[in-house]
């Protein structure tokens, strides 16, 4: 009998909500206004009898909050057989997905004051009450693939799609002592670099990093050779239309819909590789760009925010996704060995200097003065939320700093986990941040795998959640994304990162070829 045969499960359910409902991502809350297009959780099981994977995408901004503790559990009071631990949860990060906390305001640094609620005449549904219903859902989805694990087959390959952009502008000048510069924990924070910067300023100078256009798949089969599904691993955040008051899985809504138009109603799972410097949109060819939509596609004006961009990235993850496939099913894998740790790893902190404290002391007894403005009649209560917002988010950016002043005297060292696993000859790497795009090519360049697919923004077990980090570069140039209130782990905790990622890909790599 053939050893190690895979077994294949998918699942999927629509987690959207007709809200009304926070949409976290801004400095600010948004409360639904409905659904633009559907905001979908997907399953995937691979199985060999010896050991398991759950790719588990989610169409969320982050995941924060004990998410991943909650849905594990869940899992486990439905199917006690189900290995929890071998879910390896991912979110696009898309600015569009419902809110799930029971506080009303989310800080930079993942920091929540739900003491201070921001008052407005707004309904606004419960967070947890959201939460219970998506966490069933998705627990039934992760049951449902299981459960319908049968023998199939994969395949893999990569291709090639524009889509990300480095969106950290540098300038031969330190913008932060230009006249007039701005102080303050978002704006504040800028060096030789700006997150979305002007490219039209006089001292621009380039980008800060590279980008990638690889795309990572992975093909799954049934027994009749028929496609089922395919992982898409694209190294960009979800996060067009970000401001839109609407419910959105961003670009990946137009790509599940554009890879079906040619392949049939597959299950299709989204993965964010390393992005954290990146963005879905291009910062320096603006004018060209609107032409080129505006002829494409027959009218100048979009029916919501980045429509146009989201429909172009689309296409072209689905042509790469369309041109690898000719060619990868020639090699259909099933049988293949797995092998899957999850890490337990401490990183070195991006630690709070006296002056960074003290300023941020100093900082919050100025915001504490400031009252929050009453809504008028005739205005929209949103606006005068998102300003209200903006005012309690610095706060909390504030007491973030503070709170890791103190909690720095006990430990240097930023606890969280990493999935590493491989079926075959390719592997998965994950970590819990917006990961800037250098230390990826350092993990791929170095693994001994054929391909290795870098999973960022996934679930780790506690509170802890998503926050950039930032290479060495993009430390010394500041920036939004590169800041204090940005960074809970330092760039030496970067690069601690790769090693152990590293590590662990050695040591499989060794188990499969022993």
């Amino acid at each position: 009998m053939e050893k190690n045969l895979l077994s294949i499960g998918w699942a999927s359910a629509d987690i959207s909500t007709e809200g009304p409902i926070n949409l976290p991502g801004q400095f600010h809350m948004r409360i639904s206004t409905g659904i633009l297009d559907p905001i979908t959780a997907t399953a995937l099981w691979i199985s060999n009898g010896k050991d398991d994977v759950c790719f588990l995408s989610i169409d969320l901004v982050t995941c924060r909050g004990g998410l991943t503790d909650a849905i594990k559990e869940e899992v486990a009071k439905r199917n006690g057989d189900i290995p929890v631990e071998k879910i390896l949860l991912n979110v696009t990060h898309t600015h569009t997905g419902p809110g799930f906390h029971k506080d009303n305001v989310t800080g930079a640094d993942g920091t929540l004051d739900g003491d201070v609620p921001v008052p407005t005449s707004i309904e606004i549904m419960d967070g947890l009450e959201y939460r219970k219903f998506m966490v069933n859902k998705i627990a039934s989805a992760v049951c449902e693939a299981w459960e319908k694990r049968s023998h199939g087959a994969i395949a893999y390959g990569y291709g090639y799609a524009v889509v990300a952009h480095s969106r950290r502008v540098l300038y031969t000048d330190d913008v932060s002592k230009r006249p007039g510069a701005v102080n303050n924990s978002t704006h504040g924070v800028n060096g030789h670099a700006v997150m979305y910067g002007k490219t039209s300023d006089d001292k621009f100078s380039g980008y800060e990093g590279g980008a990638d256009s690889f795309t990572n798949l992975l093909f799954t089969f049934d027994e009749k050779k028929k496609l089922t599904g395919v992982i898409v691993n694209v190294p960009c955040p979800s996060q067009n239309s970000e401001g839109i008051y609407k419910l959105s899985a961003s670009f990946w809504h137009e790509t599940r819909e554009a890879i079906r138009k040619k392949f049939g109603n597959i299950f299709i799972l989204p993965q964010a590789a390393a992005g954290g410097d990146l963005s879905p949109r291009q910062l320096h060819y603006v004018k060209a760009e609107y032409r080129r939509y505006a002829l494409k596609y027959g009218r100048e004006r979009e029916l919501f925010t980045e429509e146009f961009r989201r429909r172009d990235i689309a296409e072209r993850i689905a042509a790469s996704v369309e041109e690898v496939y000719s060619w990868a099913k020639k090699d259909l894998i099933k049988s293949a060995p797995i092998h899957h740790e999850v890490l337990d790893l401490k990183l070195s902190k991006r630690l709070i200097s006296k002056a960074d404290y003290d300023l941020s002391v100093s900082r919050l007894e100025e915001l504490n003065k400031q009252s929050f403005i009453k809504e008028e009649e005739g205005t929209d209560p949103q606006l005068t939320l998102k300003e209200n917002c903006k005012l309690l988010s610095e706060r909390n950016r504030c007491k973030g700093i503070i709170k890791r002043w103190e909690e720095q005297k006990e430990s240097t060292k930023y606890a969280t986990q990493a999935h590493v696993l491989s079926i075959g000859d390719i592997a998965f790497a994950s970590n819990q941040f917006e990961l800037y795009i250098d230390f990826q090519h350092r993990i791929q360049g170095r693994s001994p795998f054929m391909q290795t697919f870098i999973v960022q923004l996934a679930g780790v077990s506690g509170e802890g959640g998503g926050t950039y980090l930032a290479t060495k570069r993009g430390f010394l140039n500041r920036g939004y994304s590169a800041s204090m209130y940005c960074n809970l782990v330092s760039w030496k905790g970067g690069n601690e990162l790769v090693e152990k990622t590293l590590k662990s890909l050695n040591k499989l790599w060794i188990k499969e070829h022993k």
